[in-house]
């Protein structure tokens, strides 16, 4: 039972430390947050993706503007690029796996628009193919990463960066992070 009480502190401690590191450097997901809000108030649509918990992450985050974080406003219009089961499997299927993102910006993002990647390790290729399918089409773009961000931090407009190995702890500071996002977008969101 010692053990498990030491591990138990040790994943708390380590998360601690990860969202007090990350506190320190707010810079990018104010300016992240702010941009959205930008985005959403002229109109424009957020497109967010992302594999495994970061898909789940994806939804979380479209689920939040849509419905509402904490108060009462207008939906904002936030899709997430993980929930069409045949378009996923059309596209992995008749294209690749690279390009299930990809395709779905192609069909929904417009100028104006704004592409939320989201990956942990930095180098999923599906994410960056996204995000790179949304500058192609005019989108801002933002990457939520993990490790050192890699090609899909480099690939965004916005890089907001967890700098950790571990997914699970990385995975732990976005969700912090997105709904930090979503109160500073609500916040100044009109009812």
């Amino acid at each position: 039972m010692a053990d498990q009480a030491q591990l138990a502190d040790a994943a708390f401690g380590a998360t601690i430390a990860l969202h007090e590191r990350v506190r320190r450097n707010l810079g990018p997901a104010l300016l992240a947050a702010g941009t959205i809000r930008e985005v959403l108030g002229q109109g424009g649509k957020l497109l967010a993706f992302g594999n495994g918990g970061s898909a789940a992450d994806a939804q979380h985050f479209a689920a939040e503007l849509v419905g509402r974080y904490q108060r009462e406003r207008a939906a904002m219009p936030a899709i997430a690029l993980t929930t069409d089961t045949s378009i996923l499997t059309a596209v992995a299927n008749d294209y690749s796996f690279k390009q299930v993102f990809a395709r779905q910006v192609e069909a929904l993002g417009s100028t104006g628009d704004i592409a939320v990647g989201i990956t942990t390790s930095g180098e999923s290729p599906n994410v960056l193919a996204g995000l790179q399918a949304a500058r192609a089409r005019g989108l801002r773009t933002i990457a939520l990463t993990g490790r050192d961000g890699g090609s899909v931090g480099a690939a965004a407009d916005i890089h907001v960066n967890v700098p950790d190995q571990n997914t699970a702890r990385v995975q732990e500071v976005h969700r912090t992070l997105l709904h930090v996002i979503c109160e500073l977008v609500e916040g100044a969101a009109n009812g």
